[in-house]
């Protein structure tokens, strides 16, 4: 092999080295700073692992908010109805937040308790979130917990119409005022 080839091999093979480094490196730090989504039956059958952070998400159990007098420090227990988790956060809980609310905090696990870093409450009554939301459902059909139809999917929401029978003028809606 000649000199000029030998040279552009290594440069490639260099090339191909540094790649594979940069590659490993950016998936590790991905990896840290994801938090994956438990429900508290599975963080306590083991499934959330030894990781280090991820995120808890359920329902705040009725009756089981108290607080430490003069303190921020804020404990209760997030359920998804097959089991109970408690968790400890110790800032200022968000303005929705309230027993029997959906809520997702972030954090660690520290001698049984959910030491949260982040806690965010449903903001209005139809968003959680989407993996919530799935995980939620699988406890409602298990436990047959009844759940109210979406207005939309029941044809009487902001947008529904009636439509109108063949033959029948469709006429834009106008103030009662113009009449």
């Amino acid at each position: 092999m000649n000199p000029v080839r030998r040279r552009r091999l290594f440069f490639v093979l260099l090339i191909v080295a540094a790649a594979a480094i940069a590659t490993t490196l950016i998936v590790l730090a991905l990896e840290r700073n994801v938090a994956y989504l438990y429900t508290p039956a599975e963080v306590l059958r083991g499934e959330a692992g030894e990781r280090a952070r991820f995120r808890l998400g359920g329902m705040v159990e009725k009756g089981s908010f108290r607080r430490e007098a003069g303190s921020l420090e804020a404990h209760f227990r997030v359920t998804d109805g097959d089991a109970q988790l408690p968790v400890v956060y110790d800032r200022i809980l968000p303005d929705l937040f309230r027993e029997g609310q959906a809520v997702v905090a972030t954090g660690t696990m520290k001698d049984g308790v959910f030491v949260a870093e982040n806690v965010l409450a449903k903001h209005d009554e139809s968003y959680m979130p989407k993996e919530l939301s799935d995980k939620m459902g699988t406890a409602h059909q298990k436990h047959d917990v009844q759940t109210p139809a979406e207005p939309e999917a029941r044809g009487q929401g902001p947008g529904a119409r009636e439509e109108p029978e063949q033959g029948q003028a469709v006429l834009p809606d106008a103030p009662a005022s113009s009449l």
